[in-house]
């Protein structure tokens, strides 16, 4: 979770690529706020507590637009798979 739009970004691990998380085709047209409260699989939904966690995990996306360099993807979650939760404390501990 992210202030700015869009507000749920994933982080390709390894790369410096974030993907901005939307609900899926063509949400954009149909809700205006979709990239502030994109649907999202079940297994990230219950566990998702934005600012005071966040997730890792074996991720299956979507991508709503072609990659280009230097520029965040449109992309929605499919679904997702070994999903842990790191709280957002504990993050912060380990950087002291």
């Amino acid at each position: 979770m992210y202030n700015g739009t869009p507000a749920f970004r994933l982080w390709k691990v390894g790369t410096h690529r974030l993907l901005g998380i939307h609900s899926g085709p063509g949400a954009e047209q149909k809700d205006e706020l979709d990239n502030e409260h994109p649907g999202l699989p079940e297994s990230v939904e219950t566990k998702l507590k934005p600012f005071a966690n966040r997730i890792f995990g074996d991720f299956e996306v979507c991508p709503l637009e072609p990659e280009r360099k230097g520029a965040m993807q449109a992309a929605c979650i499919e679904s997702a798979r070994n999903v842990v939760v790191e709280s957002e404390t504990d993050s912060n501990a380990e950087k002291r």
